[in-house]
């Protein structure tokens, strides 16, 4: 018998409630918090934990790597900041819906 795994990450309290899997993206932040993608692995530098290109605006969560590609690129290389946004499009698979399987059990803090 296969246990699951419980994690514990923060999220915003008026951030949106994580869609069904295969779902449009609402910008929940579930997925970027309990493990970075492909690009997010490149930008925080690990393999676990939150990305460090997830970033909250207009009352969503949205990858910084997309939406803020220069600002999460070393200086020398912030002139590949298009090229970066067009690889972050694909990694992220922008579009799909929502690929996270995580289940969530918000917690209510007084």
């Amino acid at each position: 018998m296969m246990r699951a795994m419980t994690r514990v990450f923060m999220l915003r309290s008026d951030a949106p409630t994580k869609p069904a899997a295969g779902q449009p993206c609402n910008g929940c932040g579930v997925c970027c918090a309990a493990e970075p993608c492909p690009v997010g692995m490149l930008v925080s530098r690990r393999r676990t934990g939150r990305c460090r290109a997830l970033v909250w605006q207009q009352g969503r969560y949205r990858c910084g790597m997309v939406s803020h590609t220069a600002r999460h690129l070393p200086r020398l290389l912030r002139w590949l900041a298009p090229v970066a946004r067009h690889m972050a499009l694909r990694w992220i698979a922008a579009g799909s819906g929502c690929d996270s399987l995580a289940e969530v059990q918000p917690t209510d803090r007084a």
